[in-house]
Formats: C-alpha cells, structure tokens, sequence
C-alpha cells in the first residue's frame, strides 16, 4: 500500500512538472535573454522531419510562415539568413545551420546530427551551439505518450527511486526513435546523394528569399510552442560520431560572441554545473539554476545527473 502510495505521489509529480514546463513556454516566462530564444531548435528539427532534400530544408528554414528562425545576430533589423552545410563521413552526417554574419564572419547556429545504425534505422539529434544558447542544448524526437511508460519503467528498475521528482526526469533514460523512415533521410542515403554545401553567402542570397524584420519577443514566443511536443530537450550525447565530424568545423563570430557577452555570462552564472564525487567514487553533475519567482524573489533549483 505505501509503495502505491509513493509511485502515485511521484507519478502526479511527474505530470505536474510537465504542465508546468508548458506553461512556462505559454506565457514566456522561460525567456533567457540570449539569442537561442529567438531560434527553434524543435522547430528546425521538425522541418528537417518534413523536407524531402537537404535543399527544401534549407528553404524552410528561411521560410517566414514557418517561424523557426527569429533571428538577428547583427542587430541591422533583419532577418539573418541560415545556410546548410553538410559535413559527412561515410554514414555519418553533420548538418551545420549557419548565418553569415559579415563578409568575413560565420556563426553556426545548430547541428543536426545524423547516423545510420543498421540497414533500416538512423537515429538523429540537433545540438544548439553554445555561443547561441548559453550551452549546448541538446534536442531529439521523442514518442509522444511514451514519457509516462518510461517514467514507470524507470521506477520500477530503480527501487525507491531518486529524492526528488525534478532528479528523476533529468536521470531518466530517453527513449530513442529510429527516424529512417523521415523522408529527409531517405534522401541522404538515397544512391544520388552528394553532400549539401549551400550555395549562398552574405550579401549573396536565393531570388526567392526577402528578409522581413524580427518579432519582439512576447510575439514570437507563441508562435514556434507548437514545435516543442514532438521533441525533447536531454542531456546526453546518442549520436556520437557526427558529433566528432562536426567539432572540428565549429564556427563561431566574433561580432556575435561581443555583442551577446553580457546576456551569456549573467546565463552561465545563473546556470552552473559543478562535477562531485561520492563516498565510493561515483560522480555526479549538479547543475544549480537561480530562477525569479513572479514577485521577484529568487530561488535555486538543483539538478543531480549521475555519471
């Protein structure tokens, strides 16, 4: 009967997070000043999901109905354009976003991350970089109506389970989709393929493409939460290979990491992560996060990740 009791106490504080993390997104309270509010990770993932080439993704990418793409790292009122540059290694793909910025000056924005695990299955992550995001955010396709499945599962493999409910959902494991049958996938390992390198540069842009001026922030919020349900935000690397290909092709801006300093290094204070050690040498991360509540008193919220 206790252990009922608990499971159902834990389960309700599960689901209620979950409500919780959606109101936030509602409302625009999870703004965090930096320019990766102004960019969809779920969203550029989502359009990927949809594009039959490597190309139409790019065009949907800088499409305005589509509201994926907010951004202004310049600061000149407009739209920045984002082009695709495909990194590969055999079966391995990296699809760098990046805006040009200037004549001299690139900055990624994202990667997407793809790799062929068998002769029917890929598995896929797009990483926000972290001159855009404060830090690495990391995105993947989840399958909607299995996080409670595998909440139970967890606690079952678990015993007690962890101390807190917010513990738990940064420990629990992620539930990878196989993405072969995404038709952009198809089509990467399709027998015509060659790597996409976008065409286009600063000041050099596809006919079709009209750049239009930024949403503020409180608009353009709502816009891009429907993007969020198919996709989950998860600590861990899965895609590990097209991680290794893209680092050395990471590109960053001067201009962009000068502009956004101030509003990156009050997000990192805000967010520290700080690596400790157990009694018996086990490590853990515990990230600590410095949240303002509505009458502007503050709160620290601790995440414990086990290595």
């Amino acid at each position: 009967m206790k252990i009922a009791i608990k499971l159902s106490t834990l389960f309700g504080g599960f689901i209620l997070l979950t409500l919780t993390a959606g109101a936030q997104n509602q409302s625009g309270a999870d703004s965090t000043g930096l320019p990766g509010d102004h960019f969809s990770l779920q969203g550029a993932l989502q359009l990927f999901q949809q594009s039959s080439s490597i190309e139409d993704f790019e065009k949907a990418l800088n499409t305005e109905s589509n509201h994926v793409n907010n951004l202004d790292l310049n600061g000149d009122g407009e739209i920045d354009y984002i082009r695709v540059v495909d990194k590969a290694d055999g079966d391995v793909h990296a699809f760098i976003l990046q805006v040009p910025v200037s004549d001299n000056e690139n900055q990624d924005i994202a990667v997407i991350e793809l790799e062929k695990t068998g002769e029917a299955s890929a598995v896929i992550q797009i990483v926000g970089d972290e001159e855009i995001y404060g830090e690495q955010v990391i995105v993947e396709p989840q399958e909607e109506g299995k996080n409670e499945q595998a909440f139970m599962s967890f606690y079952s493999a678990a015993g007690s389970g962890p101390a807190t409910g917010e513990t738990m959902l940064d420990e629990m494991p992620g539930l990878v989709v196989n993405v072969w049958i995404w038709p952009s996938v198809r089509f990467v390992y399709g027998p015509v393929y060659r790597p996409w390198i976008s065409p286009w540069r600063w000041r050099v842009y596809p006919a079709w493409w009209k750049p239009w001026r930024p949403f503020a922030w409180h608009a353009w919020h709502p816009l891009r939460v429907h993007y969020h349900r198919p996709f989950a935000i998860v600590q861990t690397h899965r895609v590990i290979r097209a991680h290794r290909v893209y680092m050395p092709y990471r590109t960053t801006s001067v201009t962009v990491r000068t502009r956004h300093s101030a509003a990156v290094g009050r997000y990192k204070v805000s967010h520290s992560r700080t690596t400790v050690t157990g009694p018996r040498g086990n490590k853990a991360t515990v990230r600590k996060t410095t949240v303002k509540g509505p009458r502007g008193n503050k709160a620290t919220r601790v995440k414990v990740r086990r290595h």
